[in-house]
């Protein structure tokens, strides 16, 4: 209890004076002066992630610059070339990190929660945040796959998820396929290296002490004592070689990297390292003209559990799942890699990232389970949502971290969503967590006070959105008053009128209290946009304030402020045909320039198109995306390096485009792109569901018009439909309907 009350801010302030160095304490103080008064601290989260990010960076400075003679994993080779596009000098950059080239690809088996992770030019880390495994091909002119300019590299969506790294130098050609099998006794990482090559030459197998973000210990290596394999570290993880390696190779970071230390010499039974960079070589010979196949294989089973289920197989955990028909082979495949991302980080918790964002917020968990649930992956989304009372306190806060008050909106609208597309009510065991909620967004609202322009928002929370220092975030509002709806619609569901009706009126007095303070910035700014917040000029944060649009739906399409805001971010925060968030991310989004393409589109704007497609061009060759793109390098400068909320939203995308609702009304195709009509094929998606039911809309193209059809298995009278084609004379088809004829805009 002492450690309450003792004075740990003076104590810290003293000695940092008396040595001559800035004090923390007043500089901290200082930095909260940019931002408005908080009712918490720092989230420990933020702190403790930034802490462990950063320790890696300094690890980086202490092992990198003065050892540029290793071979190092591709975003250092690029990173630090001064002649590459990618370079960054480092100067008084107290951490080096990976800021260019932040991708990466997961891989795995539905329903296990262990992602090894391959980096764009085929390095493999089998485990989280762990050493990886490389290959090389040695000869005279050697070929290591992470100082290439240009590789070939693709995930291949067959019975199991695989990346394949076509490398080629010279003579030399290496061919390195990565995946996940279920081995009988637990999920087995496999990597296959095939390689040829011209002349004599040597295929190694190599262990790195690093992964993509930098270091990563290993003090331990050793020969098995068959020779067929290594033991690594305190855990003796297992590496097994298949055939066996004619030769062993092991340093340590005195000696410097295994690749300066292949010679016959070197050979050894393994190597202890006191700094941490143990490195090693399989070598296996090769023989001009040979092709030859090496299989290494790690044992996954330590650290890692399934869910307690047996695993579904891949075609078993798709089963059923929402198809997309589109005559352009790319948007084809980046939507079957999304779904098959969405599925892989979503066993029992719900990630949107497999190694830096492995970890669960209610923010992304809302836009990665309601794709799952367009995508009718109904099973896999009720079982995170049966996890969600337990993460709620006793006042009723559904915690991620301190400090960001849009967590309880997203539940409730979670949940709200689930039922609402099953067509079912609410769990009991959901009914007291529910309440709870909804009574905590009641209660942690400002007073309406009338005299300020927060009167009656939420109080300053750390940025949802990275949109700056904690503000009054309008994000959280319209997320309170989104929660406050849908518990109102849950309990109503339930049977629980009375409990509901409080709950919707408070819907209404906040969404008052936040119109209220949209009208007190407009006439400060002089536009009808809607700013980060109450005291913020118009910038890149703006990009929050559509929840409003997307996905909450809380105003109309064409609602005055949505459209202004829309003009104002694509105007103005448009880099290389992309949102670019310039604060922290400083990268192009792929998932915000979604959000920004979905308003736009249920405007009946046709700029989404070249946002969506801008999007897919920015997907890297295994189909994946980081958080935020480097504007200049195409890399990833922020976040995970596969971006797991990026894929929800591109399924979300795809989706709204043939099918979204609006109230009563499904709105049919108004998101199709025109090349797509151009092309003369069908064009189909679904089953997909809706509050109204399960509907399949097929488009396909006639002489001068287009025969719209949509099967509905409705739960009821089917619902009012319009078919909105871009391009083509818009169609209210009533209810009652399955299809309809529409014909290009310019022949009427």
């Amino acid at each position: 209890m002492w450690l309450r009350w003792f004075p740990w801010r003076w104590v810290v302030s003293r000695f940092a004076r008396t040595r001559g160095l800035v004090d923390p304490v007043r500089v901290l103080s200082s930095l909260e002066s940019f931002a408005q008064p908080l009712d918490v601290k720092e989230p420990l989260e933020l702190l403790r992630a930034g802490m462990v990010f950063h320790a890696r960076g300094l690890l980086n400075t202490s092992a990198i610059q003065h050892n540029l003679d290793w071979i190092w994993p591709y975003w250092v080779q690029r990173q630090y070339d001064p002649h590459d596009i990618s370079f960054i000098p480092r100067a008084f950059s107290i951490t080096h990190v990976n800021l260019t080239h932040r991708n990466w690809t997961a891989l795995g088996l539905p329903d296990w929660d262990g992602f090894p992770i391959v980096d764009p030019r085929g390095l493999l880390t089998p485990f989280w945040d762990s050493w990886s495994l490389d290959g090389w091909l040695l000869a005279d002119d050697p070929l290591y796959p992470s100082q290439l300019a240009q590789v070939g590299q693709d995930l291949l969506l067959d019975d199991c998820l695989a990346v394949e790294t076509r490398s080629r130098r010279g003579g030399l050609e290496l061919v390195a396929r990565a995946e996940v099998r279920d081995g009988g006794h637990g999920p087995l990482c496999r990597l296959e290296l095939t390689a040829r090559s011209a002349a004599v030459a040597t295929l190694a197998v190599a262990l790195r002490p690093f992964n993509p973000e930098g270091v990563s210990f290993v003090h331990d290596v050793r020969a098995a004592a068959d020779g067929s394999g290594w033991l690594i570290g305190r855990r003796q993880r297992q590496v097994r070689f298949t055939p066996p390696p004619e030769r062993h190779c092991f340093s340590d970071y005195r000696r410097g990297d295994v690749a300066a230390n292949l010679s016959p010499e070197g050979a050894a039974t393994g190597v202890h390292c006191e700094v941490g960079m143990a490195s090693a070589a399989a070598l296996f010979s090769l023989s001009p003209g040979e092709e030859r196949t090496v299989r290494v294989e790690v044992p996954l089973a330590k650290g890692h559990h399934g869910t307690g289920r047996g695993r579904p197989t891949w075609r078993e955990a798709l089963e059923g799942a929402a198809a997309l028909s589109v005559p352009d082979p790319l948007i084809e495949r980046l939507y079957r890699t999304a779904l098959h991302s969405i599925v892989l980080h979503a066993p029992d918790e719900v990630y949107p990232g497999p190694y830096t964002y492995k970890r669960f917020w209610f923010r992304d968990a809302a836009f990665i389970l309601h794709a799952l649930l367009c995508a009718g992956l109904f099973g896999r989304v009720e079982r995170v949502l049966d996890s969600f009372p337990s993460r709620q306190h006793a006042s009723g806060f559904f915690h991620s971290q301190d400090g960001e008050w849009d967590s309880n909106g997203e539940a409730l609208w979670t949940l709200q969503r689930y039922c609402a597309l099953a067509g079912r009510p609410p769990k009991r065991e959901w009914l007291a967590a529910i309440r709870r909620g909804a009574r905590w967004i009641v209660g942690k609202r400002l007073a309406e006070d009338g005299a300020s322009p927060h009167s009656g928002l939420l109080p300053p929370g750390f940025s949802a959105e990275h949109l700056g220092p904690n503000d009054y975030y309008y994000w959280d509002d319209f997320w309170g008053v989104a929660g406050l709806r849908a518990a109102a619609w849950l309990l109503q569901a339930a049977g629980k009128t009375e409990t509901a009706a409080p709950f919707a009126a408070e819907a209404q007095r906040f969404l008052a209290a936040v119109e209220r303070s949209l009208g007190v910035a407009a006439r400060r700014l002089g536009n009808a946009a809607m700013p980060a917040s109450p005291t913020r000029r118009l910038d890149s944060g703006a990009i929050g304030s559509l929840a409003a649009g997307y996905p909450l739906q809380l105003l109309p399409p064409r609602d005055p402020r949505l459209l202004a805001t829309a003009g104002y971010l694509h105007e103005n925060c448009l880099v290389g045909g992309g949102f670019y968030q310039d604060i922290i991310h400083s990268g192009v989004n792929p998932y915000l320039t979604l959000h920004l393409a979905q308003v736009l589109l249920r405007s009946g704007d046709n700029r989404a198109a070249s946002l969506a497609r801008r999007v897919a061009e920015l997907a890297s060759p295994t189909g994946q995306w980081p958080e935020a793109v480097h504007p200049r390098t195409g890399g990833g400068c922020m976040g995970d390096g596969h971006h797991v909320w990026a894929s929800a939203e591109w399924l979300l995308y795809l989706r709204n485009a043939f099918v979204r609702e609006e109230k009563d009304t499904l709105v049919i195709g108004a998101g199709v792109m025109p090349d797509w009509l151009d092309a003369g094929a069908p064009l189909s998606f679904g089953p997909t569901p809706t509050p109204f039911g399960t509907v399949t809309v097929s488009i396909v193209p006639r002489a001068g018009a287009l025969e719209v059809s949509w099967e509905g298995a409705w739960r009821g009278t089917s619902p009012r439909m319009e078919v909105r084609l871009p391009g083509f004379a818009p169609l209210d088809a009533g209810s009652g309907t399955s299809g309809a004829i529409v014909e290009r805009q310019e022949a009427l």
